[in-house]
């Protein structure tokens, strides 16, 4: 019997309408709920301002006290997981693609979503204005608006971008168990930090996740747009 031609090595990849609607579909859903949290920061809704402030001093009472911990977690946030940190992992990352792939389209397209990330982040910071709480007793210090958390919508968009990427073009399974641990860690991490150190209300964090989870999902419907010619979006996975 006559084989069928093989596909043209140079064939565009085809698109992935499974992935495109689960983007969209997570897209949507986080979307909203970003606005639905802004909006209830913005009109200072009560149940939120209590639960926000509940939370705060409790957290700040264990921080002036337990000086240990507090000072690991000054280290880590101001290091480990700080939104410059987690931006020269990314572009660390992007530089891996371009020298080991060749993948210049995928490093361009992640350096741009976190570049992006970080307009959002300032950008709704000053259309809302959220002052950050303040203690007679402060441990630790911030600048700019306390909505959203700038440090837990960084983590969270570095991580997951870098995530989809494994996802994407394929790892082991001990690879992919220990980054998405590593991950994990650093998303809530990070949040915890936030909270502990006083410098931010829980709803801040919580908007920096939903926030940077918006930005994942639509970049992930950028990236896997139908796009011909672009041959750097078929990396090769590992055999």
């Amino acid at each position: 019997m006559p084989r069928s031609p093989s596909p043209s090595p140079t064939a565009p990849p085809r698109p992935r309408p499974p992935t495109l609607r689960a983007a969209a579909l997570l897209g949507a859903a986080v979307g909203v709920c970003c606005a639905l949290l802004r909006a209830l920061v913005v009109v200072r809704w009560h149940p939120l301002l209590t639960v926000d402030g509940d939370v705060s001093r409790a957290t700040h009472h264990w921080a002036v006290h337990d000086h240990a911990l507090t000072h690991a977690f000054r280290v880590l946030t101001d290091w480990v997981w700080d939104p410059l940190t987690m931006r020269l992992v990314s572009a660390a990352a992007a530089v891996w693609l371009v020298w080991r792939h060749a993948a210049w389209w995928t490093a361009l397209w992640l350096a741009v979503t976190v570049g992006l990330a970080a307009v959002v982040q300032q950008s709704v910071k000053s259309s809302v204005d959220r002052p950050r709480p303040m203690w007679p007793d402060p441990v630790d210090s911030a600048g700019y608006a306390a909505f959203p958390s700038g440090h837990a919508m960084t983590a969270t968009v570095v991580c997951g971008l870098l995530l989809w990427l494994l996802h994407r073009f394929g790892a082991d399974r001990v690879g992919w168990r220990t980054a998405v641990a590593a991950a994990v860690v650093s998303v809530v991490g990070v949040g915890v930090t936030r909270v502990w150190l006083g410098v931010h209300w829980p709803s801040d964090v919580l908007g920096g996740w939903l926030f940077g989870a918006l930005v994942v999902a639509l970049a992930v419907i950028v990236y896997e747009w139908p796009r011909p010619g672009h041959a750097d979006t078929s990396v090769h996975r590992p055999r």
